[in-house]
């Protein structure tokens, strides 16, 4: 009896202990429901400042939706066109996309696709029913499945899946519908011709609305991508090229720590790419972007940028090793390093610049021009070091970083080539010169590389290489002092 009490009792104790937590997490409910209403409320803020148009694509569906709403509410238009309004409904809400582009892309061709699939399924059934009630159903289906693989196979191409996609997937519907209601019902071509006006109407309403009503340009915002990109890069190549690498330790403790990663933005940026410059191709001149812009240079800028960028993120990898760099070669490549990668920075900055502006991009050849000079002079100084007694695995890492650097000026190189041809196709603006040819400062290169040489001895000797005012260079010889760093 004492134990069967014991269990009735434990029996009420768990029966309390869960009517306790139940009852906690009702009080805790309101609480709950009012934090998570207010976490909605906080990214859906957000969401609509980084991108104010968003907000303003939501009002313009709304609008469309209500417009074509209208063939039900309005009598008159429901009389002619009957149930087929719901059709145009139903292309504003599978047509109208975020930019002028790509609204354009479906708009059309759903438009064009219905049209072709209506007139080849009347066609279709007119002929089937010539060889009779018993062949007609025959030939229908023979021609329903010549023209859906035929149409379906045709998706598989590269420049109709890119751009004709969705147009083929609408023939392949519209066309099997007409063609096999067409057996069954009465009217086909009341039907068919209902159909094209009512998709009509939703296409031309979603277009207009998306032209002339704040619209989003695919064109502008793949253009400010590039430039965009081009400034990540940028600022990158500058920020290790003020010395964040290349200065020596201080009281034994590096500082060697990148932690600006923007340019990882642009390692994936392929598809966005892809898909702005298609639609832009659909878009109507507008603004600077006058008709048949060329948008496939763009293409090629942001592969280059993309191409830079993989470099920069293996050079990234190796500058935040914990690897020891030897003091002694790190003075070697130093200098030639922090120019390349700034004045690299620089070219770059100048080039995102010249995109951005729509100007030419000639401010950015004396910063590229430099860094060449920089790669020049990193393989004269290796040259001059003597490296037979150094540990070549501890200098590996540092000329590695150096050889990247080297990579990356030739990748900025092709980048500005690129720009300039953009420039010379799109008309870029010729920025008026400042100075008068005659008065034209004369860019000089002058200096002296002191490359320090990596063995031991004490009477060791150093090589001077001095470049003059003209550009020529002269080679001394001398014995180190013990003073000299």
């Amino acid at each position: 009896m004492e134990i069967i009490n014991d269990q009735l009792a434990g029996g009420e104790h768990r029966k309390a202990r869960v009517f306790e937590r139940a009852w906690s997490w009702v009080q805790a409910l309101p609480g709950k429901l009012k934090n998570k209403v207010t976490k909605v409320a906080k990214n859906t803020i957000k969401l609509g400042k980084d991108d104010p148009r968003r907000v303003i694509h939501s009002l313009k569906v709304a609008m469309a939706l209500t417009l074509v709403s209208l063939l039900y509410y309005w009598r008159a238009l429901y009389d002619g066109l009957g149930v087929a309004g719901m059709w145009a409904v139903l292309t504003v809400v599978v047509v109208f996309e975020f930019t002028v582009g790509a609204t354009l892309s479906k708009g059309l061709n759903r438009s064009f696709a219905t049209l072709l699939a209506g007139a080849l399924g009347i066609g279709a059934n007119h002929l089937a029913g010539l060889f009779g009630e018993q062949g007609e159903p025959i030939i229908l289906g023979v021609l329903v499945f010549l023209l859906a693989a035929a149409s379906t196979f045709s998706r598989f191409f590269p420049r109709i899946k890119a751009r004709y996609d969705y147009g083929v997937l609408i023939f392949i519907l519209t066309f099997s519908m007409v063609t096999v209601s067409g057996y069954r019902v009465e009217g086909l071509l009341e039907m068919a011709d209902q159909r094209l006006v009512t998709v009509l109407i939703g296409g031309g309403t979603c277009i207009i609305i998306a032209i002339f009503l704040c619209p989003v340009w695919a064109g502008e915002d793949l253009h400010n991508l590039i430039a965009s990109n081009t400034d990540k890069l940028a600022n990158y190549l500058e920020g290790i090229g003020g010395g964040e690498y290349f200065q020596l330790p201080k009281d034994g403790k590096s500082t060697k720590v990148i932690k600006n990663d923007g340019y990882k933005s642009v390692l994936n940026s392929k598809t966005t790419e892809d898909s702005w410059a298609n639609f832009a191709r659909w878009e109507p001149g507008h603004g600077r972007f006058k008709f048949c812009h060329p948008w496939k240079q763009y293409l090629k800028i942001g592969a280059l940028v993309r191409q830079c960028a993989y470099q920069i993120d293996t050079l990234n990898g190796h500058i935040n090793s914990d690897v020891h760099v030897p003091q002694e070669f790190l003075q070697i490549v130093q200098a030639s390093c922090i120019t390349m990668s700034t004045e690299s920075g620089k070219a770059l900055k100048a080039l995102g610049t010249a995109i951005k502006t729509m100007k030419d991009p000639k401010s950015a050849c004396q910063h590229l021009e430099t860094s060449k000079n920089a790669v020049e002079d990193l393989h004269i100084a290796l040259k001059a070091a003597s490296l037979e007694n150094a540990d070549v695995l501890a200098i590996i890492p540092a000329a590695t970083v150096a050889s990247i650097l080297v990579e990356i000026v030739k990748c900025v190189e092709k980048i500005s080539t690129s720009v300039h041809e953009l420039s010379q196709q799109a008309h870029f603006k010729v920025a008026e010169p400042t100075v008068s040819p005659e008065n034209k400062p004369q860019l000089l290169h002058r200096g002296s590389i002191n490359p320090l040489l990596l063995d031991d001895g004490d009477d060791s000797a150093h090589v001077v290489i001095t470049v003059d005012e003209m550009g020529s260079q002269k080679f001394s010889s001398g014995a180190k002092s013990p003073k000299t760093k």
